[in-house]
């Protein structure tokens, strides 16, 4: 049993999402197959994208984005060294992807009232080397992503959405992730929808889907478009394990793409309900006089947020860590945003990578900011009170 009364999410699945499933096991086909192409295609066209991949995770997709930028068999693919903007309030696997392709991350800061990239610190660190901007979507929220077009517009970069946390959130009636070249969602347990494990890679253009198919699975030519010409080319091999591509296996499972879809079928319905619960806590807050002491993120202008959690920065009076273990002990779950600041993990110095920058908002951020979580069913008043009443002891 759970110490959590308010957990970062309860158990998300419903019979229907289990017993789509269970139709997938009692098939015996398990592998990627048909629900994961149906998902794919369901994917795609509610949300706008041209091309879209499931994979086994969010982190794989952005591990997909980056290899087929530095492809050879892209283009105009990016090459040792050259450098990616993203922000310092990141995930682990939103930066390790641009290390592990050779390319160098350049860490910019954050607006500490949306929790997003800063643009006019983005736009003070483009210089020659720059080709890229990798940004993240936090909690639901964006940055202001008109100008940010205008920036990369005119500096001629790439753009990768790290979507991951926040799958049907909109800017100006259009989704978040179709605005840059590729794009990455995530379907792990407590996000918009689950799929156990699981993720989306979508791109806009069709050579760089070609090269994310073949990445996903082994660097195998089978399904791709050219197939049989790469097969006439190369008949001394076995037509059905021809390696085309340098590879990975990232692909998902029948059984994960049969719960992603019936999740994703409902998810307008999901982000009206987290909507709702999230108003019920913040006229609760409000009605405690309670604002002063803890102030919850607000949606950035033009942005219709699809909320993954409740992002809350503390006032200066409250030591952070003392009110996290407080609320924990009284059973409220809560994790920091993200990861925090990224450059004060560990792994930050163990590989040797520039720290001497001064990214005041995303350490204000990560010394005061924690979120909770927002049920995918409507909340209990009794447990908004109970949920406020433990913020009240713990000031």
């Amino acid at each position: 049993m759970s110490k959590y009364f308010y957990p970062l999410l309860a158990n998300p699945y419903r019979d229907k999402d289990i017993n789509s499933a269970i139709k997938i096991l009692k098939s015996k086909k398990l592998t990627a197959g048909p629900i994961t192409k149906n998902f794919e295609k369901v994917f795609k066209k509610k949300i706008k994208v041209d091309n879209s991949l499931m994979v086994n995770s969010g982190s794989s997709a952005n591990l997909l984005a980056l290899q087929c930028l530095i492809n050879p068999y892209r283009k105009k693919s990016l090459r040792p060294g050259d450098e990616v903007l993203i922000p310092s309030l990141c995930w682990s696997t939103s930066l390790w992807p641009i290390i592990q392709s050779g390319l160098r991350p350049k860490f910019v800061d954050i607006d500490k009232n949306t929790l997003n990239i800063d643009l006019e610190d983005l736009e003070s660190k483009i210089t020659k080397k720059t080709k890229a901007i990798l940004i993240v979507h936090v909690l639901g929220n964006s940055t202001n992503m008109d100008k940010l077009m205008k920036i990369k517009n005119k500096n001629n970069l790439i753009l990768i959405e790290d979507t991951c946390e926040s799958l049907g959130s909109k800017y100006k009636n259009k989704y978040l992730g179709t605005f840059g070249e590729i794009s990455s969602y995530s379907f792990y347990t407590s996000h918009q929808i689950s799929s156990g494990e699981g993720g989306m890679v979508c791109c806009k253009d069709s050579d760089d889907y070609e090269i994310i198919k073949s990445l996903r699975a082994h660097g195998w030519s089978r399904g791709l478009r050219n197939e049989k010409k790469i097969s006439t080319k190369n008949k001394h091999l076995d037509n059905r394990f021809i390696f085309y591509n340098s590879g990975f296996n990232l692909r998902p499972t029948d059984i994960s793409a049969s719960i992603g879809l019936s999740q994703f079928k409902d998810l307008d319905q999901f982000i009206k309900v987290r909507s709702y619960n999230r108003k019920q806590i913040l006229n609760a807050i409000k009605k405690k006089s309670l604002n002063e002491h803890i102030c919850v993120i607000k949606e950035n202008k033009h942005v219709k947020a699809s909320w993954f959690g409740l992002p809350v920065i503390l006032s200066k009076k409250i030591n952070r860590k003392k009110f996290i273990n407080k609320i924990e002990k009284l059973g409220v779950e809560t994790r920091p945003i993200l990861s925090g600041n990224f450059l004060k993990q560990p792994a930050i110095k163990k590989y040797k990578i520039n720290i001497k920058l001064n990214l005041k908002n995303s350490d204000f951020v990560n010394d005061r900011g924690f979120f909770i979580g927002l049920p995918t069913k409507k909340i209990d008043p009794k447990i908004v009170t109970k949920l406020v009443k433990v913020f009240e002891k713990s000031i």
